[in-house]
């Protein structure tokens, strides 16, 4: 079955040429697939309830939805003495932010899920003895965003297995940059920096303040970090939700098939220590 991705704009996952919505009056109306006969409409609303029905019945079609791991919270702007940390600098090249999307919807199984990451992250991390005074500062261009890179994809197990054309993963980046989701023209940086450290009896949580598409939010992010000399490592993992920075989660015929609105983001950074 061929696949390709509906032009609105407003989302940015593959799609099958199943259905797509008329402006106009918002019913259903049928694409052609390969060289099937034109239905004429009882038909059409016929094979278009069988196929949610047959879909309903599946239970691994996608990823069930899932509450944040860490929930977003609100922390007050402070202001933190660094006077005696040492100072980081990012290295790109070791460095990465992946970001896997789940479909969703009685169709989730005729559309895929995706894997989108970039190593092109600058900034900065002051790390200071009493660890809780220590800050950073990340930024991350959205147009050095990659789509599925079929390696990456393979690393990351069964649930995106699924092949993409390049034709596709074209579409679903254009869409992704577009207006109605990371509008990359107006807002071009994702800009991540810290807001609070905490330690508990798990470990080292962190309140990362992220500023996507002009909007600004908290999320609490357990990071587990490790010191080498002059080199810096940290990794962590959260949820977003896309809501929350004003982006409406992409969905088509009448949310049958649809992308969750909560992303899992996964972060890796390596930092190497300034000169003195």
């Amino acid at each position: 079955m061929g696949k390709n991705i509906v032009e609105r704009g407003d989302g940015w996952a593959v799609l099958p040429r199943i259905y797509q919505l008329r402006p106009a009056d918002h019913t259903l109306r049928t694409i052609r697939l390969g060289r099937a006969r034109k239905m004429n409409s009882g038909r059409r609303e016929v094979l278009f309830a069988l196929l949610v029905a047959c879909a309903l019945t599946l239970t691994s079609c996608a990823r069930p939805e899932r509450s944040l791991s860490a929930g977003s919270i609100t922390v007050p702007e402070g202001s933190l003495d660094t006077q005696g940390a040492d100072v980081f600098a990012i290295d790109p090249d070791h460095s990465s932010v992946t970001i896997l999307v789940f479909r969703s919807g009685p169709l989730a199984r005729f559309g895929h899920n995706h894997v989108v990451t970039t190593s092109s992250l600058s900034g900065h991390l002051w790390v200071h003895p009493e660890l809780e005074r220590s800050k950073f500062e990340i930024q991350m261009p959205v147009s050095s965003l990659v789509v599925d890179d079929e390696r990456l994809r393979a690393q990351h197990g069964a649930e995106f297995s699924s092949h993409i054309s390049q034709e596709d993963i074209a579409k679903t980046r254009r869409n992704m940059l577009g207006p109605n989701v990371l509008d990359a023209e107006r807002f071009p940086l994702v800009h991540v920096r810290s807001a609070g450290i905490v330690r508990t009896s798990e470990g080292l949580n962190v309140v990362a303040r992220i500023t996507l598409k002009g909007v600004e939010r908290d999320v609490l992010v357990p990071v587990e970090l490790a010191r080498d000399g002059r080199l810096l490592r940290a990794k962590g993992q959260f949820d977003i939700r896309q809501s929350d920075f004003g982006i409406k989660p992409f969905s088509v015929a009448l949310g049958a098939l649809a992308v969750q609105d909560l992303l899992h983001v996964e972060l890796q950074i390596t930092a190497r220590r300034a000169s003195s």
